[in-house]
This record gives structure tokens, sequence and C-alpha cells, in this order.
């Protein structure tokens, strides 16, 4: 994954190529692992808050053409390593930091985008088909990524993700719908008090609150199962690449659901039962993963994983669309990256607690029942939300007066 309408915070395709290219070529242990996993989250998270701040500056189709240029740049460096025999573990540290500085930029420059090119009302929709789109890569990256991992090596599957990201960067400067130019300030604040005020907008909003405090303890759990998941499938369940890659592929397919159901189902239900239900659904669909453990039969331990792709996937795809279109609705557009920036900066402050905690685990307990424990943490997300005045909430699309306010509440 990694590209366009990429709403889900699980292991991008590159991520899992540069996991098994340690895990395959290195012999990274549970730690490292983790290591590595940090090295793709804390520089993003160190400057997601900026990166909001310059969102809501510049034009923000030029950030998406370069951090997609700059991503693919970084990702050739791996597979030019191995060629030359000097791939280390630093060297994959050091491109998942730059790489995820990049994504920073990206994520939020996307979320922001949209809503400049459409109607509010059509915000649901438009999500809906960048879901889809992400989806139908998430088959065709995972599907033959795997097998490409056996039949070029890890580090060449990566290359060819690499050149994915030169696809990306040009279907995007082909668009030719006008962007509005930023407001400009005749006196331009800092960039930390910019910056602060998006944190401001986001936690004195009830309804952006409660989401951001949902997405924080669910993406905790998720990240601790994400930190040694690719371990588990390789050395507990003895998966090889080429399988995993197809039941990858599974949960693209099954995101394509989402995507598609994501519309009708607030339509019909409102948008906070349909945000409560996404949850409990992905948490019973993350059971599935500590259950295939238990089997004996490899075809088991298949249906199990495959299981948990036909539930996660299009449940979390739904959810994202239904409160990314929300967020993007009660924003006005002048403070729209640094809205999406500090929603980003709280998952991804989750998601370096997630790879913390699954490190460690996975290190003192074991990889099954640290990925147990994560499972269960996703409890606390539903939990919150069902306290949390999003429960009520009908309407998907509340309206927006740019002249007035900066965020509007849900009715």
């Amino acid at each position: 994954m990694g590209r366009v309408g990429d709403f889900r915070l699980r292991l991008p395709g590159h991520a899992h190529g540069t996991a098994l290219a340690a895990i395959l070529l290195l012999d990274a242990t549970p730690f490292e692992l983790s290591l590595l996993a940090l090295a793709e989250l804390i520089p993003g998270f160190a400057v997601g808050l900026v990166a909001g701040v310059w969102v809501d500056r510049l034009p923000r189709r030029p950030i998406l053409v370069g951090t997609d240029l700059g991503r693919a740049m970084l990702l050739a460096l791996i597979p030019l390593a191995s060629l030359l025999d000097v791939l280390t573990l630093e060297l994959l540290y050091v491109v998942g930091a730059l790489t995820s500085v990049l994504t920073a930029f990206f994520d939020v420059a996307y979320q922001s985008y949209l809503p400049a090119l459409v109607r509010r009302e059509e915000l649901v929709e438009g999500n809906s088909k960048l879901a889809a789109s992400g989806s139908v890569a998430e088959v065709a990256a995972f599907g033959s990524g795997g097998w490409l991992v056996q039949w070029l090596t890890a580090p060449l599957a990566i290359l060819i993700d690499a050149a994915t990201f030169l696809v990306s960067a040009l279907f995007v400067a082909r668009i030719r719908a006008p962007e509005p130019l930023p407001a400009r300030s005749e006196k331009r604040e800092a960039v930390w008090r910019d910056a602060l005020e998006g944190l401001q907008l986001v936690w004195g909003n009830a309804t952006l609150r409660a989401l951001a405090i949902c997405n924080f303890t669910w993406y905790v759990g998720l990240r601790i199962v994400g930190t040694v998941f690719v371990l588990y499938l390789t050395r507990d369940l003895g998966l090889d690449p080429g399988v995993q890659g197809m039941i990858f592929a599974v949960g693209g397919v099954s995101s394509l659901l989402g995507a598609v159901v994501a519309g009708p189902a607030t339509r019909r239900w409102g948008v906070g039962p349909t945000l409560v239900g996404a949850l409990v659904v992905a948490t019973i669909g993350q059971l599935f993963v500590p259950l295939a453990g238990v089997a004996t039969a490899t075809t088991v331990v298949v249906a199990f994983l495959v299981g948990q792709q036909l539930t996660l996937d299009p449940a979390m795809t739904a959810f994202d669309i239904t409160q990314i279109s929300l967020r993007q609705a009660m924003t006005a557009d002048a403070f729209q990256g640094r809205v999406n920036a500090t929603m980003r900066f709280i998952e991804f402050g989750a998601l370096l607690v997630g790879a913390v905690a699954g490190g460690l685990l996975g290190e003192a307990i074991g990889l099954r029942p640290t990925i147990l424990i994560g499972a269960m943490g996703g409890l606390l997300g539903v939990l919150w939300l069902m306290r949390s005045p999003v429960r009520g909430a009908r309407e998907v699309v509340p309206t927006v007066d740019e002249g007035t306010a900066p965020v509007t509440e849900v009715p």
C-alpha cells in the first residue's frame, strides 16, 4: 500500500518488504524489528504537526508529487545496497526514518487536498473511491509481493514497490482541477503557534476529541500486533512469503468491500453506529490471528488468517472513510492541514507506544501472547467510542461555514 487513498495505518507494502528483508537476509530479532518499526514512525511523528502547518501554507499537489518521488529514490537504495553486498539493519533504519518524514507530509497533504477538489457532500464518495483504488493496489502489491520476494528476493521486490511511487507521482501530477491558493496573512504566526492551534482545535471540539482518543487506544493495540506480525507468520506459523502475500491480497479485496459499503452504511444507520459497528467487527477480526497459533494444519492456519483479512480490512476501511470524511467536512479549508496533522500526530503517537510495547512483549512473553494482548487492546477503542457523543451522531456531512469557525460540531 502507501499510495493515494491509503487510509489504514497497517503495514504498508514497503514496510512489509523491509521487514521481510530484515528477517530473511539479516536474521532480525523481535527487538530489532521493533527498532525498525520505530525508525519508520518516530521521524514522521516528530514532524507531523509541522507538516500540517506547511500543508496549510503551500499548494498541496506539489507536496504530493515531491514526496512520492523522494520515497521512490529512498526505497531504491535498499536493492542497490543488497546488490553491492552492503545491506545492513542500520541502512534500513535510515531509509525508514527518511521515508517516514516524507510520508508525514504526503498523508497530511492528500487528506487536506480532497476537500479543495470536491463539495462537502461528495466527501464520502470521494474518499470511498480513493480507498477503493488503494485496495486494488493492495491486491497487486501484496498478492505479487510475497511471490516476488521468493522469486526475486526481498530487495528487488522493494525496487518494484519504489517504482509504484513513481507511478503515483505521475498520476497526481496529471490532476488538472485547479487548487485554491492558500490564504495569505499579512502577519504570519510562528510555525509552532500554528501547530499548537491545530492541537487546540481538535481537543476543543467534542467530536474530534472523541475520535482522537478512540484512535489512540485502537492504534496502540493495532501496532502491538503489527510489530511482530510478520515474524509470527514466518517463524511461529512457518508461512513462506508467497503464502503471506496471497493472504494479504485477500485484505485488498475485502477492503474494496469496505469502501463500497461505507457510504450506504452511513446513510442507513448514521455515522455513529457505523463507526462503532466497524470497530467491533475489526476487533473480532484481530482475534483470528492468535487463534491461528492453536491450529496444527496449515490449511486451518491459513483459514484463520484469511478470516482476519475478511473482517479487519473492510471494517477498518469503512471506519476510516467515515471518520476522515466527517473530519474533513467539519473543518474549514484553511485549517485542513493542521487538523489532519493533529489527528495523524495522535495516531502515530499510539503507533509508537504500540511498537515499543510489541517489541518488548515479543521478547519477554513470546509472539502469540503479544498478539493476543494487542488484539484485546482494540476493545478499549470500542468502549471509548460507545461512551462518546459520536455514538449518537446521525449526519455524516455537517455544514461548515468558512467565515465563522475553523471547525463545527456534529449535530
